[in-house]
């Protein structure tokens, strides 16, 4: 008996460390608006995005009359750490050039305008050289948003660190919260909305776009309506819709 306990012991506590990372709990009741990107699967590198906004009666109904052709990572998608349930299938690394899949909440937007373009009411952060987002898994500030004049002294890793000025993709970033809540070392990081660097160059992992889509998507946002992102291969978006209550696309 006291072989059999030790040995159902170590069953469970050498379960592969992504299974507990996933919510099971619908947390998207609450939400008000959608950024939803569907793909065809998931070696996709293309993706279609919709917005969807709740009306007064519950319903979700499109803000935009037509979707919009969006670029993804050149490797396709894989499982990102967010606000959805468990996927079967590998989890999103650091530095594999895939997308992550599945909902998350929509940050910040960052850029070095001193504000949003006409119209936009939403959080708003302007980069500086004092401004840095930590992608390296070996520092305890990965997957962060950090600021040089937090430090009594700069650390000698910011500079590597520090977000790039002057880079018309950069115009503004979208903060796409995978792996956020907290970050864990090597799932993930700095994955954004921002502009797209040609019609046909995909990204690293973000989700990228023309900056007059762009900016639509920032004119579409309100932060009163808890904005989440949603980025699936058709068949799981299907498989999904039902238990969290997601659009009929």
């Amino acid at each position: 008996m006291r072989f059999i306990g030790v040995t159902f012991f170590l069953l469970i506590s050498l379960k592969p460390c992504y299974a507990n990372i996933f919510n099971k709990k619908n947390k998207l009741q609450e939400v008000e608006q959608l950024v939803v990107v569907t793909t065809e699967n998931w070696k996709s590198t293309k993706g279609k995005l919709m917005c969807f906004e709740k009306t007064t009666n519950g319903k979700w109904q499109p803000f935009f009359k037509n979707h919009f052709e969006v670029l993804l990572g050149k490797n396709g998608l894989a499982w990102g750490i967010g606000a959805h349930k468990n996927g079967s299938k590998e989890l999103k690394l650091e530095g594999d050039g895939r997308s992550p899949a599945g909902i998350f909440k929509i940050g910040k937007v960052h850029g070095e305008s001193d504000s949003l373009p006409k119209g936009c009411n939403y959080p708003y952060h302007k980069i500086t050289e004092n401004d840095a987002w930590v992608d390296d898994p070996n520092n305890p500030f990965y997957n962060q948003h950090v600021m040089s004049n937090s430090f009594k002294t700069k650390p000698k890793w910011f500079e590597s660190q520090r977000m790039r000025l002057g880079d018309h993709a950069y115009r503004w970033l979208i903060e796409i919260k995978h792996n956020s809540d907290p970050p864990k070392p090597g799932y993930g990081s700095a994955i954004f909305f921002h502009v797209r660097r040609g019609p046909e160059r995909k990204t690293t992992g973000c989700t990228v776009m023309t900056l007059e889509n762009l900016e639509r998507i920032i004119k579409f946002l309100d932060k009163r309506k808890k904005p989440h992102y949603i980025l699936l291969p058709l068949k799981e978006y299907s498989q999904k819709r039902g238990f969290y209550k997601l659009p009929r696309l």
